[in-house]
C-alpha cells in the first residue's frame, strides 16, 4: 500500500496526481453563462455535482476566477448542460482557452437554445439542461484558513429541460442519454449500463443518500 502526503508525492513513481482519478467518475459540469454585457461562455468543469434535492442545488468549482464563475456571479445565473457521449468532442472543444468574450458555442460548432427563466443559453443538442439561479459563490480556504484561488459556485435549479425521446415509462433512461463522466488524467467514462440495488428499509427514497 502506497502512502504519501499530497505536497510530498513521489513524482517519479506518480508523475500525474492520482487525486482526481480516485474521486471518480464525476459528472461533467458543462456550464453556460452570459455576462451582463451579453458575452456568452460555455465550459466543462471537472468539479461538479448535486448537493441537495429540496431545494435542488448544484454547484461547480472553478480553479481560478474564470469566465464561468465571474459571469455566474455577475449575472446571478448559469445553466448546466448534460454532456453526452455523442457530444464528447464538442464538450472537449469548449475547454479551449479562448479570449474573454469569444463564444465556445461557435468554436465547438454547437447550436444554442433559449432558456425559459435565465438569460444564459442552453446547448441545443444536450439531452437535458438545468437553469440555475446563483445562491452562493464561496472562495475556498485551505486547512490553515488561507484563501485559495478556487471558487465554488452554487445554484438553485429553477427550470428543467428534458428531451422526451429519452423518457421511458416516466423515467429518464440514462443508458440512452449516455452521460459522460470525468475520471482523471485524460480519461472519461460513459454510462451505458446500470444496475439496481434495493435500499434497506427506512433508508429513504430512491434518490436519497446516506
Amino acid at each position: 500500500m502506497i502512502f504519501y502526503e499530497p505536497h510530498a508525492r513521489d513524482r517519479n513513481l506518480l508523475p500525474h496526481d492520482p487525486f482526481k482519478a480516485l474521486i471518480s467518475p464525476r459528472p461533467v459540469g458543462w456550464i453556460s453563462t452570459v455576462s451582463p454585457q451579453g458575452e456568452v461562455n460555455l465550459a466543462p468543469y471537472s468539479f461538479f455535482n448535486a448537493f441537495s434535492g429540496a431545494p435542488p442545488l448544484v454547484g461547480f468549482s472553478s480553479e481560478g476566477f474564470k469566465d464561468s464563475a465571474s459571469f455566474a456571479q455577475e449575472s446571478g445565473e448559469f445553466v448546466w448542460n448534460l454532456a453526452s457521449y455523442d457530444l464528447r468532442f464538442e464538450m472537449n472543444a469548449t475547454s479551449a482557452p479562448l479570449p474573454r468574450g469569444a463564444s465556445e458555442f461557435e468554436h465547438a460548432g454547437l447550436a444554442t437554445a433559449p432558456s425559459k427563466i435565465v438569460k444564459a443559453p442552453r446547448v441545443a443538442a444536450s439531452p437535458a439542461s438545468l437553469e440555475c439561479k446563483v445562491t452562493q459563490v464561496v472562495r475556498l480556504n485551505d486547512m490553515t484558513g488561507a484563501q485559495t484561488d478556487r471558487y465554488l459556485v452554487l445554484g438553485q435549479v429553477v427550470g428543467v429541460h428534458l428531451d422526451e425521446k429519452y423518457l421511458r415509462d416516466g423515467i429518464m433512461d440514462i443508458t440512452l442519454m449516455k452521460p459522460i463522466a470525468r475520471c482523471g488524467y485524460q480519461d472519461y467514462a460513459v454510462v451505458d449500463k446500470v444496475f439496481s440495488v434495493k435500499r434497506p428499509a427506512g433508508a429513504g427514497n430512491q434518490s436519497g443518500g446516506g
